[in-house]
């Protein structure tokens, strides 16, 4: 086991997956030389090459199109979009193109390209920095939608999403980059990466999150039991599949449910999730699934992202909710 922050646990997937296949590529703005903004890509080119490690113009739809040409040759192309953002450019070639052509061909054409996306706020960035556009992707049928939110996980599920025959978007959270844990990076012996995962037992009520609200609501949970109350926190981990059974046999133990993500509520994936945990556990819920989330406005600029995030009063609020009915 080593201890790593989740940027470094990336960075050792990359590199392991480049040891065991030639065939991996990594791509994208400021990946090679500067090693990504977030670092997350250093040293990278220096130990593989410029041909392999490949520095692209500011160009994101020239990236994924690039990329599914080299997929369509036999590579396995990792992309980074440098932000969240910065994705929108791209939406074109991957929504149009990389997530209908398998299924265009008849299955006879493998596209295993990785869309890596750091996602969210919590950094004081500016406009166009902290976005959470994971809703458009899971729309997207063909695509698997992917987020971490440890470091073993984001080491593990990089490795999988990479040795995936299927198009992969990967959005990792910002501000846990420089979060702590330890990894086992000589294991294979990893879960399934489209597999719900309980981080924390519980028995009074279900907190449902992913990605960088999976820390907020361990500590939420952490904050209630002083209150008597057993939260029980599921890291969602793959939004595309959704891992619906291991959601409804949680929520149909505790009866109450709380989905928690830092995108709008307003059609947010937290919709997806209540209308499902609904349908499936009706006679089994105390009260309504309730959502916490951003506001219906336009990401705000970084003085006031604290009043725009979820955070453990609002995660408790919901819950005081969900226990009043």
């Amino acid at each position: 086991m080593t201890t790593l922050t989740m940027a470094k646990a990336l960075n050792e997937g990359m590199r392991k997956a480049m040891e065991e296949d030639p065939k991996v590529l990594i791509m994208g703005e400021d990946v090679g030389k500067l090693g990504g903004v977030f670092r997350v890509t250093d040293g990278l080119q220096k130990d593989f090459g410029e041909q392999r490690v490949i520095d692209t113009p500011l160009a994101e739809s020239g990236i994924i199109g690039t990329a599914i040409g080299l997929a369509l040759r036999g590579y396995r192309p990792v992309c980074e979009i440098q932000f969240d953002g910065f994705v929108f450019p791209a939406a074109d070639q991957i929504i149009t193109q990389l997530a209908k052509m398998p299924l265009r061909s008849l299955g006879k054409l493998k596209l295993p390209v990785v869309v890596r996306i750091p996602c969210g706020g919590g950094i004081g960035a500016v406009e166009h920095h902290s976005e959470s556009p994971e809703t458009y992707f899971t729309h997207t049928a063909g695509l698997r939608v992917m987020t971490c939110s440890n470091p073993a996980d984001a080491y593990t599920m990089l490795r999988q999403a990479i040795r995936c025959d299927d198009p992969v978007i990967f959005f990792e959270p910002k501000r846990r980059y420089w979060d702590k844990a330890e990894v086992d990076v000589e294991s294979a012996d990893w879960p399934p990466f489209d597999q719900a995962r309980v981080v924390r037992p519980g028995t009074d009520v279900t907190l449902l999150a992913y990605g960088p609200m999976v820390k907020t609501c361990l500590e939420a949970a952490k904050a209630a039991e002083e209150d008597g109350r057993s939260l029980e926190v599921v890291d969602l981990r793959s939004l595309n599949p959704l891992d619906v059974p291991r959601i409804v046999e949680s929520v149909r133990r505790t009866g109450r449910c709380v989905v928690v993500h830092e995108a709008p509520v307003f059609t947010g994936f937290g919709a997806e999730i209540a209308a499902r945990v609904t349908e499936e556990c009706f006679y089994h819920l105390e009260s309504p699934v309730l959502r916490v989330g951003g506001p219906s406005t336009p990401y705000p600029p970084s003085r006031l992202e604290d009043h725009y995030l979820p955070d453990l009063d609002r995660v408790l609020h919901a819950v005081d909710r969900a226990f009043a009915f």
